[in-house]
């Protein structure tokens, strides 16, 4: 008999990374202290433009968007990971799967959408400095950061309606340590061909649309960087750019990877651990990236340090 989905399957069995129990804690271990840092990381980040009036900016506040997007990117995945580790249950629902793969995929699509208007707002900042307060005023900025969102979640929507209409007989495994699109359409036992299609078309659109507008802002950048005569500013558009342009590279690198091909992976396919890259590597590199990279974050990082120790 049916649920009331409309599958035969309501729960599935999240296979994860079998292993041994010692390493399975290893595993657990591991996780949880990249879970916990990532965390702190994107914390200070968020509090550290908070509190300091020279990061008001809309760079910054662009920023503060992608960190408070990072804490819930990790915190969608690893968790039930580390709960799968301790209690060997990898048991999921089916419309708990369903709720975790929505939010997954909206968070990476509103992700796509951020890195480009971060690197719109380099390129106003730095091709057209004069106009930068005009154009990046706070309510303009205020629907570039909600637009990303909004677009992010309604793209996400129509994925997960095309997968949530297949039906799924057998076998109800999943390989992967999270509810991904292609593990969960490897399982599914009708007609896939439509949102498979329907899943590459937008996952090229999310990544290749945002990814060409990063690449003709950078290029205008380079071609304003290469007419400025003064060295000490060439470093300053440097130092706003290179912590932004590195984290595009990781990010759209591994995802185009995993969603950028339309065929069908197969059950023992290596890349649940590629996708450990994007998922849960890159929001923790992320806020150290920016810290690394950029001048006024680690000067206001080092001034809220020091506001903080003194309080304690």
């Amino acid at each position: 008999m049916k649920n009331i989905q409309g599958n035969n399957i309501s729960v599935f069995i999240l296979l994860g990374f079998p292993t041994r129990p010692e390493l399975q804690f290893v595993l657990f271990t591991v996780f949880l202290i990249i879970y916990i840092l990532t965390l702190i990381e994107n914390v200070v980040i968020i509090v550290t433009i908070k509190i300091n009036i020279a990061l008001h900016k809309p760079m910054y506040f662009l920023l503060g968007s992608l960190s408070f997007l990072e804490i819930w990117y990790v915190t969608v995945t690893v968790p039930n990971f580390l709960n799968t580790c301790v209690t060997q249950n990898r048991k999921i629902y089916f419309l708990a799967c369903m709720a975790q793969l929505y939010i997954f995929i909206s968070l990476a699509c509103t992700e796509c959408f951020l890195l480009a208007v971060m690197a719109f707002d380099r390129y106003v900042a730095i091709c057209i400095p004069l106009r930068y307060t005009v154009i990046m005023n706070n309510t303009f900025c205020l629907y570039l950061a909600v637009g990303s969102w909004v677009l992010g979640f309604a793209i996400a929507m129509v994925k997960i309606v095309f997968i949530y209409r297949l039906s799924f007989c057998g076998p109800n495994v999943i390989n992967h340590f999270f509810c991904d699109i292609t593990p969960i359409l490897n399982l599914a036992c009708t007609d896939v061909s439509l949102a498979q299609f329907l899943d590459f078309i937008l996952g090229l659109i999310v990544t290749l649309v945002p990814l060409s507008l990063i690449l003709f802002t950078y290029l205008c950048i380079l071609w304003s960087i290469l007419k400025i005569s003064k060295s000490s500013r060439q470093t300053k558009v440097y130092s706003t750019c290179a912590a932004h342009l590195t984290i595009v590279v990781i990010f759209f690198s591994t995802t185009f990877f995993i969603y950028g091909r339309p065929n069908k992976i197969g059950p023992y396919d290596k890349n649940k651990y590629l996708s450990i890259l994007y998922s849960v590597l890159t929001p923790l590199l992320n806020p150290i990236i920016y810290c690394f990279r950029n001048t006024e974050v680690k000067k206001a990082l080092r001034k809220t340090l020091k506001l903080f120790s003194r309080n304690h």
